[in-house]
């Protein structure tokens, strides 16, 4: 149970003070206060200049905390049950980063899914650790990738013994949970460490009746996207330390890459959004839940789309499911998710979170109200009356296992040349191909480029996923190894 304390904001509450004085500002930010930018200040408010400061003896310094900060840092530990919670204002790629380069130095292996983000990929790359990938069942009928199942995971700890650490999606973007409790009593029997990246499972933390959380289930380190479910402003997050780890390290790790000019907008919306979790996540969380299942019990009456949810659990590589998921497998209606995605937005001007090549997600957290969900259902019980097309032809995976030729970093750094996509099979890959949403890599750099991986590319971009990650920001050309 949270102490008393959890009704604190002790960074909100010294910029609240801060602004009562009504200081005279010589130093940075330059806009002081905003009187130096007025279409800003008249944009964004004057309240919220007002408050864009720069690090002081009252405010504290998040580099090395020594009083509100340090107290904000303490409450979000006790919020989270963790032994100690970082604020992270670089977004939860930099939170993903400090997991791996704070266990693995260059040359140490990291047992990881290969539908890890982006960012833990580029971790490997910064830091030169190497992956051994372990990699997820699929569901075909639905495409997607699912969680790590405990056969596959002890198979990679007892090749790769000398593994520093594992990484585990928990949740995936889908909503599918791996079995983390058992994963990381394997790990920590082989002296491994267990490194969570929980962007999609704040509401784990304080929810009734969610899947079991990173810190509950005894790993050493978790990245929360607070911003994503929590109420916090974009790019902040918590990254959460087990008691096995040294506080320090971690924070000079953090300190390698994360600005020394923290935003302190960031901060406070961390500190306020932690406040009303402790206190009061239960209530939103349930009510978010009952959301999300309203929609999906609608959307499967339309018929043709399937909204899954807790009936695809197997005990194993579909150990949980996150219900305030809402994944709509949108193919048998002939339609890939993107399309469906564009079409929301295009023709009735709902955003949703991303649409691959079989299904959408749309994101159900603590702002979401019932009426807009009623309008998502009917706009797309619209959209299959409208645009309902035979399925021959779709693709049917959004996962293809891929061929490891090289470390990471060996390849993002080698010698590379151009090559047309359509002509590169056989070669390896020096560059990330991916769809964002959700970032998570078809090819990374030091894979084999093989056809069927061409091929995926090749009809994402035809549906109109959007493309990132190689240089050609027209993803037609591949950057390979070699001279």
């Amino acid at each position: 149970m949270h102490s008393a304390s959890q009704d604190r904001a002790p960074i909100y509450e010294a910029l609240q003070k801060y602004k009562a004085m009504r200081i005279v500002p010589f130093d940075v930010p330059g806009h002081k206060q905003g009187r130096g930018n007025p279409e800003l200040r008249e944009f964004l408010g004057e309240r919220c200049l007002s408050v864009d400061v720069n690090a002081m003896k009252p405010l504290d310094n998040l580099g090395h905390p020594v009083s509100v900060i340090k107290e904000a840092e303490e409450l979000a530990a006790d919020a989270f049950d963790a032994y100690h919670a970082f604020f992270m204002v670089n977004g939860t790629t930099s939170a993903v980063q400090a997991m791996i380069m704070s266990v693995c130095k260059q040359g140490d292996k990291i047992i990881m899914p290969r539908n890890v983000h982006k960012s833990a990929i580029n971790a490997l790359i910064i830091s030169g650790a190497i992956p051994v990938y372990v990699n997820p069942g699929v569901n075909n009928a639905l495409g997607i990738p699912l969680g790590m199942s405990i056969s596959e995971v002890k198979k990679a700890m007892e090749q790769h013994p000398d593994a520093k650490a594992i990484f585990i999606n928990n949740p995936t973007y889908y909503g599918i949970c791996s079995d983390l409790k058992t994963i990381t009593e394997l790990a920590h029997q082989k002296g491994m460490f267990v490194l969570a990246d929980e962007a999609h499972g704040t509401h784990f933390y304080f929810g009734e009746n969610q899947p079991l959380n990173a810190m509950a289930a005894g790993a050493d380190m978790a990245a929360v996207s607070m911003h994503k479910t929590g109420g916090s402003l974009s790019q902040s997050s918590f990254l959460l330390i087990g008691s096995r780890l040294n506080i320090g390290h971690v924070r000079q790790i953090i300190n390698l890459t994360q600005t020394t000019s923290a935003s302190y907008l960031l901060l406070s919306s961390l500190d306020i959004s932690r406040r009303n979790l402790a206190l009061d996540g239960k209530n939103i969380f349930a009510k978010v839940t009952s959301l999300a299942n309203y929609g999906r019990d609608e959307i499967n009456k339309i018929g043709g789309y399937y909204a899954f949810s807790k009936e695809l659990i197997n005990g194993d590589s579909i150990f949980d499911f996150d219900t305030t998921k809402l994944v709509v497998h949108t193919r048998d209606i002939g339609l890939a998710g993107v399309e469906v995605y564009d079409i929301l937005r295009d023709n009735y001007d709902i955003q949703i979170e991303f649409g691959d090549i079989g299904n959408i997600l749309a994101i159900i957290s603590v702002g979401d109200r019932a009426l807009a969900l009623e309008r998502l259902v009917s706009s797309l019980s619209e959209i299959k009356r409208l645009y309902m097309r035979d399925k021959t032809g779709m693709f049917d995976h959004e996962y293809i296992t891929p061929d490891v030729g090289m470390a990471p970093q060996r390849a993002f750094y080698s010698e590379q040349h151009s090559l047309p996509i359509r002509k590169s099979a056989g070669q390896i890959s020096g560059e990330f191909v991916m769809a964002y949403p959700p970032g998570i890599p078809i090819l990374a750099p030091g894979e084999r480029i093989t056809e069927e991986i061409i091929d995926y590319i090749v009809y994402a971009k035809s549906k109109g996923s959007f493309l990132t990650g190689t240089e050609d920001m027209f993803i037609e050309n591949i950057r390979v190894v070699g001279e």
